[in-house]
């Protein structure tokens, strides 16, 4: 028989902290070696889980891969939750995201990346913009590329056909991957030889593309020909990350020749993901799939 809890131990139990996990079988696999020095984010306390599913506190970032379901197209996607670079939204914008997907027969990598302050992001005590001093959110998505390609075989997935997916925050990181040249951390082994640009990119409601004025792209994003085919969804009402998001980033993309798509709504708001089916902008995903068979990622039909 078991030994009971006593008063003490249940409410040690029922105060701490709970980390996040994915669903079982899944587990998740760290992003970098044990030991391995890396940044650490300007954290508060421990990893911790509000509401169910919104992480904070990440200092040990992982991957979970989510196998897909029936035949495999061998096409992989990497999800890149949002939160402000603060927080991540790991259900709407991460398992949701992810049962879409491998339905499709696509093979999803959930990235649990590096927060707070691990990428480009307002701060809200000042009138100023803040940058890390290292891009952390940019290193982790750059390895977890680096990783499917190096354990392709393993996971029954095509090493060239690996492509990201990314909200707000998230979408913010998707150009930044797309288009960072070279490495932006110091090789740790063999995975660090191969390339982390992904083969084909998707933004919703991305943040920071835009400077403000017009349509001048960030300073930051570098892109050439090289930058993967895009995709782009974005409501006109967005109250969050102005629409000219899109918009700038878009034209940038069709002056330097790279394929893009890009599909505005007049209502959708932020952060709608896939729980606004009943509106227009609920159609997104349909469109998504079909502009991947487009793109030689998905089989037609």
């Amino acid at each position: 028989m078991a030994a009971s809890a006593s008063p003490q131990d249940s409410q040690a139990s029922a105060t701490a902290p709970a980390t996040w996990q994915p669903p079982a079988p899944l587990t998740q696999v760290p992003l970098w070696p044990e030991g391995q020095v890396i940044a650490r984010p300007p954290v508060t306390g421990p990893e911790s889980v509000k509401n169910g599913a919104t992480i904070e506190n990440v200092t040990r970032p992982t991957m979970t891969v989510v196998p897909a379901r029936g035949p495999s197209t061998g096409t992989t996607v990497v999800v890149f939750p949002g939160g402000g670079f603060r927080v991540l939204a790991m259900d709407g914008e991460g398992t949701e995201i992810c049962d879409w997907l491998t339905s499709k027969g696509i093979t999803c990598v959930l990235l649990k990346y590096r927060v707070p302050n691990s990428g480009p992001q307002w701060d809200g005590s000042c009138d100023c913009r803040r940058e890390p001093t290292v891009h952390m959110a940019l290193q982790d998505a750059q390895r977890a590329i680096r990783l499917i390609r190096q354990q392709a075989s393993s996971l029954h997935v095509d090493p060239h056909k690996v492509g990201v997916i990314g909200f707000s925050a998230g979408g913010n990181m998707v150009a930044d991957v797309s288009n960072a040249s070279g490495k932006n951390y110091a090789p740790v082994d063999e995975a660090d030889t191969l390339s982390a640009r992904p083969d084909f990119a998707m933004a919703l409601y991305p943040g920071r593309l835009w400077e403000g004025k017009g349509v001048v792209l960030n300073p930051t994003l570098h892109i050439t020909a090289k930058t993967p085919p895009t995709f782009l969804v974005q409501a006109e009402d967005d109250p969050v990350d102005n629409v000219r998001n899109s918009v700038t980033y878009f034209l940038a993309l069709k002056e330097h020749g790279v394929p893009v798509e890009m599909h505005l709504y007049a209502t959708g708001g932020h952060a709608f993901a896939l729980r606004k089916k009943d509106m227009p902008i609920g159609a997104w995903p349909q469109l998504a799939e079909k502009w991947m068979q487009s793109i030689g990622m998905l089989p037609a039909g």
